[in-house]
């Protein structure tokens, strides 16, 4: 058997001839993976190749009985999130393609962008597996399909999206230390307000139905996309911190108010969409406890990224405190065939909800 290639960051610091030190966002495109200069980016693509599966794997036919048994306001619920989710994670890949290969500029990095491509292409085949099965009546997938367009509620996130996507589309190279805030404005939108925030926003209905012992087939489904999107949230704060260390003056006092200023807007159009699922409330699940939800997350982000915490608001549900442990152990648990390789080495069990 052939020996995976070491990545080990003493090797690749004293490798003969090493190249002189460059940014990590300095206009390029680096091909060589030896002297590597970002092993972390290489352990980061090896983990996520342990994180294998496919929706093949994922049952549904539990859910279409307990579908009929749905109110029709859960049943609106429901219609709204899986449209949200058919347009969400292709949003999420074409900025991957379209801005972060572009300028991230480490051969290491970009074969975890790599598989993060793949690993959206699956989730929004399980979001198309979704809709095909929950939405049996033809005009009524063709809307959901046709979200951004005429569910206001989800357009407003979509255009939210775009904005971001649209600041960077014209920066052929970030040569100037406003186009690379600009990049990262862009980096930190998609990992604490999309990744981060929209679509934690959205585990949380399906996990407040997973508390009822309700669709466990989506709550599957969801539980392996929690685990990619975690991990794609993780190395873009990765980016993050990679560059702070590289290139300090850009994380001023102004872009901490631009990402304060850019979560803030993404936690009431986040709030919108969740008015539009939950109406007047459910029981334990409500606009109002949603706020404090979301607020906390962004909190967390913030946190997260090194800048002062917003809102000081507590996650009011406690079926997403214990999300983490409950999917790790489910993953654990699971036949071998679940998953096509098995996670290895130790895993942190944190409150990242």
């Amino acid at each position: 058997m052939t020996p995976e290639p070491s990545a080990t960051a003493e090797e690749d610091r004293t490798a003969p001839g090493a190249a002189r030190a460059r940014n990590l966002l300095d206009p390029g495109f680096e091909l060589t993976l030896r002297p590597m200069r970002y092993p972390h980016f290489y352990e980061r693509y090896r983990d996520a190749i342990k994180n294998t599966w496919t929706v093949e794997e994922v049952d549904l036919h539990s859910d279409v009985a307990d579908l009929a048994e749905l109110s029709p306001e859960e049943q609106h619920m429901i219609g709204r999130l899986v449209a949200f989710f058919a347009t969400g994670d292709s949003i999420v890949a074409n900025n991957l393609v379209l801005t972060l290969y572009k300028h991230i500029n480490s051969p290491e990095a970009r074969l975890y962008l790599s598989r993060q491509l793949f690993e959206e292409a699956v989730h929004v085949q399980f979001y198309l597996t979704l809709l095909d099965t929950y939405l049996p009546d033809h005009d009524e997938r063709a809307q959901a399909f046709a979200a951004v367009e005429n569910i206001p509620s989800i357009r407003e996130k979509a255009q939210f999206c775009f904005r971001w996507m649209d600041s960077v589309e014209e920066i052929d190279k970030l040569e100037t230390a406003a186009d690379r805030r600009r990049f990262l404005l862009n980096l930190i939108c998609f990992a604490a307000c999309i990744e981060g925030l929209f679509f934690y926003g959205a585990f949380a209905y399906v996990y407040w139905f997973r508390s009822r012992g309700l669709l466990h087939g989506l709550a599957t489904g969801t539980n392996w996309v929690f685990r990619d999107e975690s991990m794609h949230m993780s190395f873009a704060f990765d980016v993050v911190d990679t560059v702070r260390a590289e290139e300090p003056e850009l994380f001023d006092d102004e872009l901490g108010k631009q990402v304060t200023a850019m979560l803030e807007e993404a936690v009431e159009a986040e709030l919108q969409f969740a008015h539009d699922l939950c109406g007047d409330g459910l029981p334990g699940m409500n606009t109002a406890s949603m706020r404090e939800y979301l607020q906390a997350v962004a909190d967390q982000r913030l946190a997260r990224l090194g800048f002062p915490v917003r809102y000081g608001s507590s996650n009011p549900f406690s079926f997403m405190e214990l999300q983490n442990v409950q999917e790790l152990t489910n993953f654990f648990e699971r036949r071998a065939s679940a998953y096509q390789v098995a996670v290895e080495g130790s895993v942190s069990f944190d409150d990242d909800f």
